[in-house]
């Protein structure tokens, strides 16, 4: 194991404990580039092993409605790509053991200059990437230079990945894996427990990697049963709804958003933490 992977020491300490990771989403600059970068800073100490931090864009092709809303707010404020990785640094300043993972889409990285965005990224403090339109078989155009500078590139599987498919999946997949449990976009359907269980299972057989579960997943009794079977549980629009539910009409955050918002993250992370307790 390289000892500067953070993301691969997260995943060892977790497996020793005996429990998942739990991964919150949130959107930079969502709803504002300030409030957004306290609740950042706020994600570890609410119980997030991981974070995944999502580059807003205008086109997304796998975001629901609550995370389109979310990168709207942002672009509104006026985050950037720049600005994302503005916030990553300034986050590292006062954490350098929480794995961060950004997932987004490829065209504000082409703009940006794929040598000059993983060059970066890396000196920020990303650890990974997700980028949810590029396959593999366009990996020249950012999956390996990605990992050739140090970064993780976590794929995506999706329910209707079969077996000729997957293979293809796997190959140059790093981190982790993101077990997408529905079919369809982010936040709009209830994950289903037990497909998802049966799909952890066969990419455990499939892969060395660890296994997350996201796109499904809103409630601590949820989360507690995917946490039972994958190695993390990955939770953003239910998340990101209760950002907007703290904002006013003109999208500005209402007084407390922070602290709501990292009070669900507490409850989600805990219900992670105690999914195996008791168990075998």
């Amino acid at each position: 194991m390289n000892t500067n992977d953070r993301l691969a020491r997260r995943f060892v300490a977790l497996k020793d404990e005996g429990r998942a990771a739990f991964v919150p989403y949130v959107t930079a600059g969502d709803p504002d580039a300030a409030t957004s970068a306290r609740l950042l800073a706020g994600l570890p100490a609410a119980g997030a092993d991981l974070i995944e931090l999502g580059m807003p864009f205008t086109d997304p092709m796998a975001d629901g409605p609550a995370i389109q809303a979310a990168g709207l707010r942002a672009l509104a404020g006026g985050m950037t790509l720049r600005g994302v990785l503005a916030m990553v640094r300034a986050f590292r300043r006062d954490d350098d053991a929480t794995p961060l993972i950004l997932m987004g889409y490829f065209n504000p990285i082409y703009r940006y200059g794929v040598a000059a965005f993983v060059a970066d990224a890396r000196a920020a403090g990303v650890d990974g990437l997700i980028v949810v339109d590029l396959p593999p078989e366009e990996d020249r155009e950012l999956c390996l230079p990605a990992r050739q500078a140090g970064l993780h590139f976590i794929r995506l599987i999706a329910p209707t990945t079969d077996e000729q498919r997957l293979p293809v999946v796997l190959t140059n997949a790093s981190g982790w894996l993101y077990y997408v449990s529905i079919t369809g976009i982010t936040g709009t359907r209830a994950v289903p427990e037990e497909a998802a269980h049966q799909a952890v299972a066969r990419l455990h057989a499939a892969s060395d990697l660890p296994v997350g579960v996201g796109f499904g997943i809103r409630t601590p009794e949820q989360a507690a049963a995917i946490g039972r079977v994958a190695d993390a549980v990955v939770v953003g629009s239910a998340i990101v709804e209760t950002i907007a539910a703290e904002t006013d009409g003109q999208g500005q955050a209402k007084p407390g958003l922070t602290e709501r918002v990292l009070a669900q993250v507490r409850a989600l992370s805990g219900a992670v933490r105690q999914a195996r307790a008791g168990t075998p």
